[in-house]
């Protein structure tokens, strides 16, 4: 194998498994420490990318299990994809009629993650932005959801919102969707819920793989420009 091939394997892995940061549309560089020899049978190289994307995660507040990716469609895993959306770098795309969400990137390359979106009836589209982002939020259904749902009345916003952790629907991060400078009650979220990715099941927001939304949530600041759209239909307008 040549030493370009071998250096272009090395580097696809290093950025899919993070590290990789964007700000003002500009890709801050990254690398990877020389890793000692292991005497041990050699793995496929995408089986050992994705067991590395959706291993254990034991350093988080709350330690995150493995995944079992092998489970989950190809095409809703982590990877680097050419971009379909026609947006310039540094912008997040949620691609409604595939159950997408995009990070593009200079070189007409985009980073691309599997999501589970809002059932018929819930759904957002438009364009905003990441107002801020959280680690480990809490979780406040929004009055409405509470009078469709009793049940969640321990949670509610006036009973402060159920506690982070495992169980909480928002997972390990929640990135909070504004428009217009006001709160859209949509968030881009991890889930425990791995099996849902891909469909439509949840109350509108944009539901990831706890290990994918962790990565999202380092490569985006806050006031990261977002659209929310079907790629197949018109574009929403700014």
């Amino acid at each position: 194998m040549s030493m370009s091939l071998v250096h272009a394997r090395t580097t696809r892995r290093s950025f899919l498994l993070g590290g990789a940061g964007m700000a003002s549309g500009v890709l801050a560089g990254c690398s990877t420490a020389p890793r000692p020899t292991l005497a041990v049978a050699p793995q496929p190289v995408e089986t050992s990318i994705f067991a590395s994307m959706y291993g254990e995660k034991p350093d988080e507040l709350y330690p995150l299990p493995a995944i079992p990716y092998e489970r989950i469609e190809p095409q809703f895993r982590r990877q680097m994809v050419p971009d379909p959306t026609g947006e310039r770098p540094g912008i997040l795309v949620v691609d409604t009629a595939n159950h997408f969400l995009y990070l593009t990137y200079d070189g007409g390359q985009a980073m691309r993650y599997g999501v589970g979106l809002g059932r018929a009836g819930f759904e957002w589209e438009g364009r905003g932005q990441i107002q801020y982002k959280r680690q480990w939020p809490r979780w406040t259904p929004p009055d409405e959801m509470v009078a469709r749902q009793p049940e969640l009345d321990p949670y509610s916003i006036a009973n402060g919102g159920m506690e982070p952790g495992l169980n909480n629907p928002l997972g390990a991060r929640a990135l909070y969707i504004f428009q217009n400078g006001e709160d859209t009650l949509y968030r881009i979220h991890g889930s425990p819920e791995w099996w849902t990715i891909g469909k439509s099941v949840s109350s509108g927001c944009v539901r990831m793989i706890n290990q994918d939304v962790v990565d999202l949530y380092d490569r985006v600041p806050n006031g990261t420009p977002i659209v929310v759209t079907n790629l197949l239909g018109p574009r929403p307008v700014v």
